[in-house]
């Protein structure tokens, strides 16, 4: 009489769809925490780089109209560690600029220049007429133009909450800049809080 073959622990997962499956979802779970749980406890990751400062209620604002419109589409904010990054646009990105963001803006796409460490580089002017229209000051641009942003006023009574929320996961506003906030940003256009927004991005590492 043949004897009976009996299937190997190797063989029962390859042929076994649902146990594979399984499997490989535990094999990638536990890679992905042991990458990313660390990360939760180092220092560089978690503490705000020497003279970040949380955003004011304008630049807050400002941040909104950011991702709104789309701009993180075309233009990146993380600066990567190569040589040719660096000696462009400066001091390549670290996590520590960028702990009071929610969500932070990095990203692998770059059509436009990066912005990063575009904060003093040109005047609010220059990029009031650039966001008007591109073109003025950049001829060979494709950037779109956005007249609107100098028409549309901010709304002083949507700042506050927007802070407070932000305060709870761990951006330090204090009760009076909450409550200062909305007389901060009254009779302030999208545009002056995107101008100020961009003013402001990359200019603690400077």
């Amino acid at each position: 009489m043949a004897s009976q073959h009996k299937p190997s622990g190797h063989e029962k997962i390859e042929t076994s769809n649902f146990l594979m499956i399984v499997l490989i979802l535990i094999a990638v779970a536990f890679g992905g925490l042991v990458e990313i749980v660390p990360l939760f406890f180092q220092h560089s990751t978690t503490q705000p780089v020497p003279g970040l400062k949380p955003y004011t209620p304008l630049q807050l604002a400002g941040r909104d109209v950011y991702i709104r419109e789309g701009c993180y589409n075309c233009h990146s904010q993380m600066i990567r560690p190569f040589r040719a990054e660096t000696l462009r646009y400066g001091p390549y990105s670290v996590a520590g600029e960028f702990v009071y963001d929610h969500p932070f803006q990095w990203g692998s796409k770059r059509t436009g220049p990066d912005l990063q460490r575009v904060g003093g580089r040109y005047s609010d002017e220059w990029h009031r007429v650039h966001l008007n229209n591109p073109r003025d000051v950049v001829p060979e641009s494709n950037m779109p133009s956005f007249p609107w942003l100098k028409d549309n006023t901010l709304d002083p009574a949507a700042i506050g909450p927007k802070m407070s929320a932000l305060r709870k996961v761990g951006v330090p506003y204090t009760d009076a800049e909450i409550a200062a906030a909305g007389d901060e940003v009254k009779g302030k256009t999208e545009l002056d809080a995107l101008v100020a927004y961009l003013q402001v991005l990359g200019t603690a590492r400077k």
